[in-house]
Parts: C-alpha cells; sequence; structure tokens
C-alpha cells in the first residue's frame, strides 16, 4: 500500500512539474508611441495570469509563467518613464520590473491579454501599457491629467514590415479603439490606447502609434476637395460614419466576450438610416464585419482606409463610433473626442456630447482634445465617440440591448442635426 501510494505521490508531482512548466516566457520587448506611453508585451508559450502592482518607485507585472533560458535578465529602455527594465525568474512565476523615472498618476497603467494567433503565428501576449504625466484640454479650456487605460494600439494583427519603427510593439483599443495616431488604443485597439473619474478630476485618453514620416508618405492618401458645409439643415449634406473596429479588429472586449466591434456596426447603421430620412447622403467606412483597409493591414493602412472614405466623397462631417473601456470597472459614460484642425471640430463634439449626457443616465465624461489620427488626419471636421464602457457591467448589459442602441443612434444623429441648423 505505501509503494502505491509513494507511485501516486510521484505521479502527481511529475505531472503538477509539467503543468508549472507548461508556460513559459520566451521574450520581453517594448515599445514607445509618439504619446510616449510605453508598451511592454510578454510572449508566452502558453495561456498563463497576471498581476500588476506598484512597489515604491517600480512598477512591477508578474506573470505566472516561467522566464526561458533565452531571456535576457534586463533590457535597457530609451522612454521619460525609464530607462531600463528587469526580468526576474522568481521558479514558478517571473516579475517584470519597471524602476520609474517619474511617479506615476492613480490608474495610469493598463494590463491586458492578447490571444495566440495561429493565423500570424503570434504567441499568448501579456501586455503593460503606461502612460507618462501629459495634459488634455477639456472643451471649455481647463485642463486635466490625462491617464491612459487603454490599449495604445489594436489586436490586429500588423504585416512584418509595419510601418511601426523598431522596437514598437504593435492594438484593440480599446482604442481604440480601439492604431497609428491611435485611438487601438489601436487600436485600437482595433490604439485607439479606449476611463473618467470625475472626483479626482482625471480622464484617460487614448493614444497614438507612431509612423515614420518616409512610411507615411507610403500610404495610400485620397485628398478631396477641402471644402465642407456647417449649416443649412441637414438635407443634402453628405456625412461619412466610421464604426470603430471591424474583421480581425474586434477592439475591446467585455467580461462575457462581447466584443466592441460588434456593439459600434448596428449603432453605425442606425444612425445612418435616421440621417438619410432628413435627407442626409451617409456612406460607411463599413457595413460588415471586415477591415476596412484588408486583413494583416498596419495600423496606419487601416486607419488611412477610413480616412479615405471621408475624403472620397467630399464629406461634410466625418463621425467614428466606439466603445470605451477601463482597468476601473466602476468608470462608466459618454465622452467625446475631436482634434482642432477647424473652427467646427469642437462645435461638432459638443452638439453630440450634449445630446449624449442630457438624456442618459450615466456620467457625462465631457467633450476631449485628442490626436486619434481618424480625427485628425481627415479634412473636414470630425469627432470620435465613446459610447459608454465595456469595462462596465452595467453599461455592458445596457450596449447590448436594442433600447440602448436605437436611443444612442437617434440621440448622436440628433446631435448632428443640431450642428448643421
Amino acid at each position: 500500500m505505501r509503494k502505491i501510494f509513494l507511485l501516486t505521490l510521484l505521479a502527481c508531482c511529475m505531472l503538477l512539474g509539467a503543468v508549472a512548466q507548461a508556460a513559459q516566457i520566451t521574450d520581453v520587448k517594448w515599445g514607445v508611441n509618439k504619446a510616449d506611453v510605453l508598451r511592454i508585451v510578454v510572449d508566452v508559450t502558453d495561456t498563463a495570469g497576471y498581476a500588476v502592482d506598484m512597489e515604491g518607485d517600480t512598477l512591477n507585472l508578474t506573470v505566472n509563467a516561467d522566464k526561458g533560458a533565452q531571456v535576457p535578465h534586463s533590457k535597457a529602455v530609451k522612454s521619460s518613464l525609464a530607462d531600463s527594465l528587469k526580468i526576474v525568474d522568481k521558479g514558478s512565476y517571473t516579475v517584470v520590473r519597471v524602476p520609474l523615472k517619474q511617479r506615476l498618476l492613480e490608474k495610469s497603467y493598463k494590463a491586458f491579454v492578447l490571444k495566440k494567433d495561429p493565423a500570424t503565428g503570434r504567441p499568448f501576449r501579456v501586455v503593460l501599457d503606461v502612460t507618462p504625466r501629459q495634459t488634455s484640454y477639456i472643451g471649455s479650456g481647463a485642463a486635466t491629467t490625462v491617464v491612459s487605460n487603454r490599449p495604445v494600439v489594436s489586436n490586429r494583427p500588423t504585416k512584418t514590415n509595419s510601418s511601426i519603427k523598431q522596437n514598437t510593439v504593435i492594438k484593440t483599443s480599446t482604442a481604440a479603439d480601439k492604431k497609428a495616431d491611435k485611438k487601438k488604443s489601436s487600436s485600437k485597439k482595433k490604439t485607439d490606447s479606449k476611463k473618467v473619474d470625475n472626483k479626482k478630476n482625471t480622464v484617460a485618453a487614448k493614444t497614438e502609434t507612431t509612423v515614420n514620416k518616409t512610411d507615411a508618405d507610403k500610404l495610400a492618401v485620397i485628398k478631396g476637395n477641402g471644402r465642407f458645409r456647417i449649416s443649412g439643415g441637414l438635407d443634402g449634406k453628405i456625412i461619412t460614419l466610421d464604426a470603430g473596429h471591424g474583421g480581425s479588429d474586434p477592439g475591446a472586449i467585455g467580461s462575457d466576450g462581447t466584443k466592441e466591434k460588434n456593439i459600434t456596426l448596428p449603432i453605425t447603421k442606425m444612425v445612418k438610416e435616421i440621417l438619410e430620412e432628413k435627407g442626409a447622403k451617409v456612406y460607411m467606412t463599413r457595413t460588415t464585419d471586415v477591415d476596412v483597409f484588408g486583413p494583416n493591414a498596419s495600423d496606419a493602412e487601416e486607419l488611412q482606409a477610413r480616412v479615405n472614405v471621408g475624403e472620397k466623397y467630399n464629406s461634410d462631417m466625418f463621425v467614428s463610433l466606439h466603445i470605451n473601456s477601463s482597468v476601473n470597472k466602476n468608470i462608466g459614460g459618454f465622452s467625446t473626442y475631436y482634434y482642432p484642425k477647424t473652427d467646427n471640430d469642437l462645435r461638432l463634439a459638443k452638439n453630440i456630447q450634449n445630446k449624449l449626457a442630457a438624456n442618459f443616465g450615466v456620467d457625462d465624461l465631457g467633450v476631449r482634445q485628442a490626436n486619434f489620427y481618424v480625427i485628425k488626419r481627415i479634412s473636414m471636421p470630425a469627432v470620435l465617440v465613446e459610447m459608454c464602457f465595456i469595462s462596465n457591467e452595467k453599461e455592458l448589459t445596457l450596449m447590448k440591448g436594442q433600447w440602448f442602441q436605437k436611443k444612442t443612434a437617434r440621440l448622436i444623429a440628433e446631435g448632428i442635426e443640431k450642428y448643421f441648423a
């Protein structure tokens, strides 16, 4: 009996040992985007849990996986946040330590995972985005601290000859959103990168992915006539609507698996229908679950393809619809982003945000200025609307329902109509 017990115990130990070694870290990479957001990506051979914590001035990312022999013990980093990172083998788990050069604001780091993608050969990844202290501006001109709680770029598979400079890690949103000059965000995130605690006066913003100028020049860019109408009612106006994410880019994902791309598309279609009933000519960047540029596009290619739709039809307005996400599951509400390239971007953002804020029982996160690619690189007035938080359980339940989707679409359409009044 004792012999059988020992054999059984030995078998269990061997099994546990095999399980413990099942997940192994094969690489740790870092990248910095145009907004100076530091991204750290840990490649793992299999699904692994993770945790993030602050220890003094050191940010720790703990991954439940062994450190592979090929992974170095430290890496140099070029960022305003850190000069190096250390990879510490703890036996059954590994800790990536990031000694910080500046004190972080609360909720200024975001961790998430990207699933293994056999189609592109990408492994399971644990991602940590860290945002430096910086400033964003509300429409009223008041300053507020920016904290990134969204993936900088998207989950979309990216070409190996991507336009992202070496050492920059490619979303998803977020944000997202969900990307180059992200929302990613992307991709989003599909990064565009996507968040507000009004009591603490903090707001998270998506950020940009760096695109080298020489690579940006290679993009297929369509230029419209540069003219747009800003008044006279909806009748005859040309409007381009952008349903965030799609195809290989799911955007932000809720706790029940709900994907951002599957919420933005039906709402966008509803907005189109309402505007067309009032005489507007409406185009959409996508009408089905597809990548606008095509599969395996770089973030810049995908986002520029969306911009090209607005330019091709010489639109009077461009509106991009997204769903937000945050590591703080209590944060919720609507927000509208603009880039002040014309005298009318802010006015458009206010008209839409005011309609949403006044008619929903959720938080009003306000109008925010941001460098999101699709609203910055397009010639006509443009906004990016974040329609509540997929990370907030109550709002997740709401956004899956027809009542929420129809009401949100109606209010966005009313905001657009008021802009042209």
